[in-house]
């Protein structure tokens, strides 16, 4: 059984990896659950000491934190590059919108053009104001994306040192 806990672990370990860059999976989430997998079944370091409770809940609280940064920074950083509120809003509707369509690159294309568009249509600003807008909004998904890469690879390192 423990064989098995152990595969399981390290295929929720990559597969949360995978899933940092692919909209479809939810990398962080599924990154810790590998973890959790190797918490109840007893996973234990080469020194022989189980996974403490304290490296789970601090995973979990950056696993949550990192999957909310995610759909936070876009929007924040369309603003900081001069994005006005419409732009943030179409930033965030273009990154949901860009999920169900064309996933996964329809997330980075259509919250760009969201926010662009956003920027033209509803802030009157032209067309250069609104591609600074925009760029911004890329900036903020490749943060988000590398935090997520981050968050997982973390997670990754203890699913194989308690494996």
């Amino acid at each position: 059984m423990e064989i098995i806990v152990g595969i399981l672990a390290v295929l929720a370990g990559i597969i949360g990896i995978l899933g940092s860059v692919l909209p479809a999976l939810p990398g962080p989430p599924l990154s810790w659950v590998g973890m959790l997998l190797l918490y109840f079944w007893g996973g234990t370091n080469s020194h022989g000491d189980e996974m403490s409770l304290t490296i789970l809940l601090v995973m979990l609280g950056v696993t949550i934190l990192v999957s909310v940064l995610d759909y936070v920074i876009p929007s924040y950083l369309t603003r900081v590059t001069g994005g006005s509120k419409a732009a943030e809003w179409g930033t965030f509707i273009g990154m949901i919108f860009g999920i169900f369509v064309m996933p996964p690159w329809g997330m980075i294309i259509f919250s760009v053009l969201g926010a662009f568009l956003a920027e033209i249509l509803f802030a009157n600003k032209n067309g250069s104001e609104a591609l600074k807008s925009a760029l911004g909004s890329f900036l903020g998904f490749i943060v988000g994306t590398g935090l997520k890469l981050v968050a997982c690879g973390v997670m990754m390192y203890y699913i194989i040192v308690y494996l």
